[in-house]
């Protein structure tokens, strides 16, 4: 089972958990995760909330292949490019029709570049599920 806490003493997160902890044992470990559809092209170019609704499909996809859900994530990181105020509302607007009602522990890094130019963001995720 896994446990979302905000400890008394830290800032009230918007939209993740300071700290996550689990009783399973089984460790997940989801590749960072970018816009690209089954066939590689990018999805939403110039369009934040359309990849990011595309890079939660694609880290959906391999929780299922694992016997996991959202439910089950307990980290993800995201790397944003060009990250602003602006793009930072889109995305956990848009990130949070797919997580848990209690979000995973998380951290939003500013990056330069991604793998390629029209990539606007990459996140990556930790999941815990019984063997």
């Amino acid at each position: 089972m896994n446990t979302f806490q905000n400890p008394i003493g830290l800032a009230l997160p918007s939209g993740f958990s300071h700290v996550a902890t689990s009783t399973r044992r089984k460790t997940v470990m989801i590749s960072g995760q970018v816009a690209y559809d089954a066939e590689g092209r990018v999805v939403g170019v110039d369009d934040l909330a359309a990849q990011v609704a595309q890079v939660y499909n694609n880290i959906h996809t391999a929780l299922l292949a694992c016997g996991a859900s959202f439910s089950d994530v307990v980290k993800t990181t995201l790397y944003v490019k060009d990250m602003t105020p602006e793009k930072i509302k889109v995305i956990r607007e848009a990130r949070s029709r797919f997580l848990s009602t209690e979000p995973p522990a998380s951290t939003m890094v500013g990056v330069q570049a991604l793998a390629r130019p029209e990539l606007l963001l990459e996140v990556d995720a930790v999941a815990f599920i019984d063997d």
